[in-house]
């Protein structure tokens, strides 16, 4: 039997790559989304012509009712959940200084990129431990992080404190739930090419040419589903609580 993967945002940009790639690694894909399944029509039947049959559940993260619908479906379908990643994520609608950030717009990220992560994992958690997975282990939890969590950007401020929440629920999930044969990591892109930063492009073309990571280049979607894609085939047994940086070297300090 197959082993199933839910993957938050698995719609489109990153976490659809992330879906892709586990795909072929002949995973069962589950997709929770904001999403119609009519918006993201293109890239599920991509996933099906490559053979995948991924189960769509529109939804939010950030809403509980949604989260415990979409469990309790991919359970419906599948029997258990082995792995879960948390790639559903949302920057401010309007960049504003640290001065002049709203509650609404802290709540809208907040909501979204930590305390949904952080509700959704405790009820996968929950039924990875209710329904145990192969021999490997009961299952495998990762965050898609960011260099966010420690760079400022002082016109986004309530991206960067999520990220940095982030950071902890790895640390936290990954000493409450190794006892129970799963483990947690967190994958920190760097400058990747998304709807996200597609506003910001001229400005990191720039900063790429000037050196601003020792690999000269935008980071793409599949580069940081290669990296989940490690983490989910349960090759580092002894390992739990990591950080993957997926950032062309930018964490590298250097003179």
């Amino acid at each position: 039997m197959k082993k199933v993967a839910l993957v938050t945002g698995g719609a489109r940009g990153i976490g659809f790559a992330i879906c892709e790639a586990l795909a072929r690694e002949e995973f069962a894909i589950a997709i929770l989304d904001v999403g119609s399944l009519a918006d993201a029509g293109e890239n599920i039947a991509a996933l099906r012509a490559s053979g995948c049959r991924p189960l769509y559940v529109e939804g939010s993260v950030a809403d509980d009712a949604d989260r415990r619908r979409c469990v309790d479906r991919v359970l419906a379908e599948f029997g258990r959940i082995d792995v879960l990643v948390n790639n559903a994520g949302v920057a401010p609608r309007v960049r504003a200084d640290l001065l002049d950030m709203t509650q609404e717009s802290y709540d809208f990220v907040m909501d979204v990129n930590l305390k949904g992560a952080l509700f959704l994992t405790q009820l996968v958690a929950k039924s990875m431990i209710a329904n145990p997975s192969a021999a490997d282990g009961n299952g495998t939890v990762i965050f898609i992080g960011s260099m966010s969590a420690y760079v400022s950007s002082i016109s986004r401020g309530e991206y960067c404190v999520s990220k940095a929440g982030v950071s902890m629920l790895v640390k936290l999930f990954a000493d409450r739930l190794a006892p129970e044969g799963i483990y947690v990591y967190e994958v920190r892109p760097g400058i990747i090419e998304t709807e996200m930063t597609k506003a910001v492009k001229q400005k990191y073309d720039v900063l790429f040419e000037g050196g601003v990571c020792p690999i000269a280049r935008w980071g793409q979607p599949e580069d940081v589903a290669a990296a989940v894609g490690v983490l989910c085939s349960r090759r580092l047994p002894y390992s739990t609580g990591e950080i993957i940086n997926v950032d062309g070297g930018y964490h590298i300090q250097r003179l």
